[in-house]
């Protein structure tokens, strides 16, 4: 590597300055506040595990997107975690199996992936997120979007959306009122995630051409979907997302796009995209999914949602906003200045006579006992 180069960062990677760390730490801050109001307990979990532990706890996650390596201590294959539900899950079936249930985890982290998502080149995200462990009923479901929906306003974002899906759409329908052979099944998926009517047809999705048109503002779209489900297939499905849409209705927008696949990997009955203005791209996913026991067996319903507020942060952190700054000149009174502090300040002392205070980022400078403005 030249010389020049050795400071650089891999394609994806970045540092945060002051500002966006402190935007940061006031989102991760603000978020936990409102899940541990909500009696959601924080857990931490490792940034590395055995790949075998990540990949199996729940279906549909993808080893293709972690980073793997031989550990040397164990001679077996580490994994670096894209993704910290499945450690959720771990915890829960292992060190809390005997908890009582429901069961009400958050937590928030990095995590990284071999490559970006589709536009979005970074691959290490901070996610937070809650997930309800020992059940997946619609007042399950309800809660977990109205305490998504708390949180992201809580961090800072407005204009809050929820876009609900039916991420097993395909497999309820193709089992008997509409059925396709095994051939066609994904291939009917894919169409239906790409909104190609042609390729639908194509495909032997034919009968599956009215989800295309289900999709759009809430109350119209589940009523276009109620009238395609003439034999009451999705029903049950189609009740509870009524019953959790009128819980939140009025803290957020809402619409619907049944068919949609992109992104719920493991999530079953229902999932769920949050989005806020002002913010590009989706800040977050939640639904339905199942932690599997031991040999893939005995599965526990549970419901959850992450958010991944970076653009939320970097918004925030370039906003000017940041703790109010205190300079504390040579000799000042420490025991004044640990008061100042006890009351919101965040003080900086000089160290020299050099030091002036608005170089130091400081909008106040102590005098006389008090904070005056600079």
């Amino acid at each position: 590597m030249q010389e020049n180069d050795r400071d650089l960062l891999p394609e994806g990677l970045g540092d945060r300055l002051p500002q966006q760390a402190w935007a940061s730490q006031t989102v991760r801050r603000a978020a936990h506040d409102v899940l541990a109001s909500h009696g959601y307990a924080r857990v931490e979990t490792p940034v590395l595990e055995f790949e075998k532990a990540l990949a199996s706890r729940m279906a549909g996650v993808q080893v293709r997107r972690m980073f793997r390596f031989m550990d040397p201590v164990s001679l077996r294959t580490l994994a670096l975690r894209s993704d910290i539900t499945a450690q959720v899950a771990r915890i829960a079936a292992t060190g809390l199996a005997q908890a009582p249930r429901p069961l009400r985890l958050s937590y928030s982290g990095q995590v990284v992936t071999v490559k970006g998502d589709g536009l979005d080149p970074a691959r290490e995200r901070l996610q937070l997120g809650a997930e309800l462990i020992g059940t997946d009923s619609i007042d399950a479901v309800a809660e977990i979007v109205e305490l998504a929906i708390e949180t992201l306003r809580a961090a800072g974002a407005t204009g809050v959306s929820v876009d609900f899906t039916l991420p097993d759409l395909v497999d309820a329908l193709s089992a008997e009122a509409l059925p396709l052979s095994a051939a066609n099944i994904e291939a009917v998926r894919r169409m239906l995630d790409s909104k190609d009517a042609g390729g639908l047809v194509d495909a032997g999705g034919e009968t599956y051409l009215p989800l295309l048109y289900a999709v759009g503002p809430f109350d119209a779209a589940i009523e276009r979907l109620a009238a395609f489900d003439v034999d009451g297939v999705l029903a049950s499905r189609i009740a509870g997302l009524r019953a959790i849409a009128a819980r939140v209705s009025d803290k957020a927008r809402l619409t619907l796009d049944p068919s949609e696949r992109h992104g719920f990997e493991y999530q079953s009955w229902l999932g769920f995209t949050i989005y806020a203005d002002g913010i590009p791209g989706s800040m977050g996913r939640g639904g339905t999914y199942a932690i599997l026991g031991g040999a893939g067996l005995d599965p526990e319903p549970a419901t959850g949602f992450s958010l991944y507020p970076d653009r939320l942060i970097d918004v925030l952190g370039s906003g000017g906003g940041e703790e109010r700054k205190l300079f504390l000149p040579l000799g000042h009174d420490r025991e004044i200045a640990a008061r100042q502090r006890a009351i919101g300040w965040v003080t900086v002392a000089a160290l020299s006579e050099d030091d002036e205070a608005i170089a130091l980022g400081c909008s106040h400078r102590l005098e006389g006992g008090e904070a005056v403005e600079i």
